[in-house]
């Protein structure tokens, strides 16, 4: 494979700064590189930035994982085998050391490699040719060679692990990458960076308010970059063009960690700018209902106001009505989209603050004496009907294809819950 010649290290830290500098002095160089740091740090993208920064870029990039492959395979994936060698060697095949021929070869997780293979690989390095399985003459190669680990090399050695001589061998342009917890000034260019990579076709790039940005940045961060580039493709797809709060997001959509952090954000927030914080993320007649119940009469007849709401314009048929491009304002007030904050580990008791979550967020709580989910169901059906002929201006048709509905089946539901004179 061939490493862009546009590799990117990004963050403005005084760390990634100094690690672009290094990798712009190490690039000149063939020598051996040993790249340490935590597993999600960014390890192979700092051996891509050697080579297309190097004057092999032109050569391929090949990397292997040496913890991936069986021990009795790794040989033959290295050095290549003849046909015949053994049973299913039915032609030739080259090596990860021939095919980079020219340009660099990777060695991910060169601590896991199994003891009677760092002997030969340290002969390669020094010998600069390889002896294909099965075969009788050595073939040379023209190699730099990028090795990487999340181990501790020298405690390997140490405890004879590794071998002491490959170690040495391998360590001649040591670069160490830093793990995310300790340049949280990096966090906010990754965020937009995995934002913009991430974003469903048709959205706009997620975006982080302040409050979920200092929550980001006061996390752990345990897998590091892979791990934050992961969270950042999941929030994108639950919640597109978004702009997250801290408490937009369900706490079991969070790492554990992540969720003890949010937990304790809302925990010392006081009531008032708790509600405050809630309401204001939702549609102006949600914000107006106390922290009792809710004021459906208000919320039913004042029309939405335009919000900085993380669920922006959206409503419950907000997906559907995206693509009508007649579609006209909704008249009655759109609720958020559904992004429930976890209850307490208790089904039996509810804390203020997630009654007032709960609400913010426009969804009913179960009342102490039951509720009758059939015609709570059908409120909700009357309701997104409602919504639907009002965003199309009465128009039966238009309103049926939006709701995926035959026009026959739309009339009897219309008629049934008596909205001719919406529609």
């Amino acid at each position: 494979m061939k490493a862009s010649a546009r590799t990117q290290i990004i963050g403005q830290s005084r760390a990634t700064q100094f690690l672009r500098e290094l990798i712009q002095t190490l690039a000149a160089s063939s020598s051996t590189a040993l790249v340490t740091g935590e597993s999600g740090t960014g390890k192979e993208l700092v051996a891509q930035a050697l080579h297309a920064q190097g004057p092999r870029a032109s050569g391929p990039f090949v990397p292997i994982n040496c913890g991936a492959i069986p021990r009795e395979l790794i040989e033959s994936e290295l050095f290549g085998h003849r046909k015949g060698t053994f049973t299913g060697a039915v032609a030739d095949r080259l090596g990860r050391f021939e095919l980079a021929h020219g340009g660099t070869l990777f060695l991910d997780e060169i601590g896991d490699l199994p003891m009677d293979m760092q002997v030969k690989l340290l002969r390669v390095l020094q010998e600069r040719c390889i002896l294909p399985v099965g075969a009788s003459r050595e073939v040379p190669v023209d190699v730099r060679v990028v090795a990487a680990t999340h181990k501790n090399l020298e405690a390997e050695v140490a405890a004879g692990r590794f071998r002491e001589d490959l170690y040495y061998r391998i360590n001649v342009l040591p670069i160490t990458t830093t793990a995310l917890r300790e340049r949280p000034d990096d966090i906010a260019a990754l965020l937009q960076f995995y934002a913009e990579k991430h974003t469903l076709p048709g959205n706009r790039p997620l975006k982080f308010a302040p409050d979920m940005l200092q929550l980001l940045q006061a996390y752990a961060w345990p897998g590091n970059v892979r791990e934050l580039s992961n969270l950042v493709d999941r929030f994108s797809t639950l919640f597109p063009s978004q702009t997250l709060q801290v408490h937009t997001v369900p706490a079991c959509m969070m790492p554990s960690g992540l969720a003890a952090l949010q937990a304790q954000r809302l925990s010392q927030m006081p009531t008032p700018a708790l509600q405050q914080t809630l309401f204001s993320a939702a549609t102006a007649p949600q914000a107006a209902v106390a922290l009792g119940e809710p004021n459906w009469t208000a919320a039913a007849t004042a029309a939405p106001a335009a919000t900085d709401s993380p669920w922006g314009d959206s409503d419950p048929l907000s997906y559907l009505f995206a693509s009508s491009d007649n579609a006209a304002p909704a008249r009655s007030a759109p609720r958020p989209a559904f992004a429930p904050m976890p209850l307490s580990a208790s089904n039996d008791e509810m804390s203020s603050v997630e009654e007032v979550i709960l609400l913010a967020q426009g969804i009913q709580t179960l009342p102490p004496d039951g509720i009758s989910l059939k015609q709570h169901l059908i409120d909700i059906e009357r309701n997104l009907i409602e919504q639907a002929l009002s965003r199309t201006q009465g128009n039966v048709s238009q309103t049926a294809k939006l709701l995926q509905l035959q026009r026959t089946t739309l009339i009897e539901k219309i008629n049934k819950y008596e909205l001719r004179g919406v529609a």
